[in-house]
């Protein structure tokens, strides 16, 4: 008797931008953060991520793998990134590509768009933090910084918190923040929306007012005081990923009780290394990660009056788990 035909292996499948956008909103992304980190990020493996200088000045080439052993989860992946912050006009930025394959045969599953990837899940950990560190209804969302990374940070934060109802952007140009105010501003007009949409000249005069301020730029310098949070405001940090970065000051850790998302960001945080060399603070002093946080191991938020920061660098971990649920969702189609 003949032995059966194997069945056909699944087909290899590219999943673009717009693909990732219609399988990972916000809505989504963050509840599967939020169950799956808890269950299965301890097995998988992340090795430290690789970051080669490019020959373009302040350009990079960064690779990040990681594997699980999990029988939920069987998966591996790898993450290319450049990039090219000083090169905007020439097509500059982050860019970059996402390979999936499966961890017990080795077999290539998926080619994903690596910038849309990123934007979705960076987004998405703010947001999941956000939901377990801020005020249960603020209304007042400010967002430093008017790059790609900022209106996947709007539509995440207001994901998680619906009570938002102002936004107000800034950029050290400014012209950027009126241009993303505007046109976010448009869209919400366009989708029956009531939230307002505005941008700062000055960011001191702004980051009092908020109860909720997300920086997602590459800045050197503090951008951030400390001193002028409100009591019970949420600082979320994005955008420094090297020693080297910095986006608030020590009095705003000082002030705050310390989240991150995953301990490496302890050690390429530019304010919290900064901070522990100064002696402003120890590693001890961090209250938590956000698999802490979303498993119930860690307390957020204690009282209305709490300062709580949540800095987060980016790892492989959530890299997979996005990348996961977005190749399921799309074999299911």
């Amino acid at each position: 008797m003949a032995t059966p035909p194997s069945p056909p292996a699944q087909p290899f499948v590219y999943l673009d931008s717009s693909t990732l956008h219609s399988l990972l909103p916000p809505q989504t992304l963050i509840p599967h953060f939020h169950s799956t980190l808890p269950s299965v990020s301890s097995s998988i493996h992340s090795p430290p991520r690789l970051s080669y200088p490019l020959p373009v000045p302040s350009s990079l080439l960064l690779l990040m793998p990681s594997w699980s052993s999990h029988p939920s989860l069987p998966y591996l992946g790898v993450k290319l990134l450049t990039s090219f912050p000083s090169s905007s006009s020439h097509g500059g930025g982050v860019h970059g590509s996402y390979s999936l394959f499966h961890s017990l045969s080795g077999r290539p599953l998926a080619s994903l768009d690596g910038s849309a990837l990123t934007l979705l899940r960076t987004s998405a950990v703010s947001a999941l933090a956000s939901l377990l560190l801020s005020r249960p209804s603020p209304s007042v969302l400010l967002l430093a910084g008017a790059g790609s990374l900022a209106p996947y940070l709007v539509a995440a934060h207001r994901a998680a918190r619906p009570s938002i109802n102002r936004i107000i952007l800034w950029n050290r140009t400014p012209k950027k923040a009126q241009e993303l105010a505007h046109l976010l501003q448009e869209q919400e007009t366009h989708r029956g929306g009531d939230a307002t949409f505005e941008h700062a000249e000055l960011l001191d005069d702004v980051v009092p007012l908020s109860d909720i301020v997300s920086c997602a730029t590459s800045s050197l310098d503090p951008l951030i005081k400390g001193e002028l949070l409100k009591r019970g405001a949420h600082l979320d940090l994005v955008g420094s990923f090297t020693p080297a970065m910095r986006e608030c000051d020590d009095e705003a850790l000082m002030r705050g009780r310390v989240f991150v998302d995953f301990e490496t960001a302890m050690e390429e945080a530019g304010e919290l290394v900064g901070a522990f060399k100064r002696g402003v603070m120890t590693r001890e002093d961090v209250a938590g990660t956000l698999v802490e946080l979303a498993g119930g191991k860690k307390v957020g938020r204690r009282d209305e009056e709490e300062l709580t920061v949540f800095k987060s660098v980016g790892t492989a971990v959530v890299d997979i788990l996005a990348a996961q649920l977005a190749y399921e969702a799309y074999m299911k189609r």
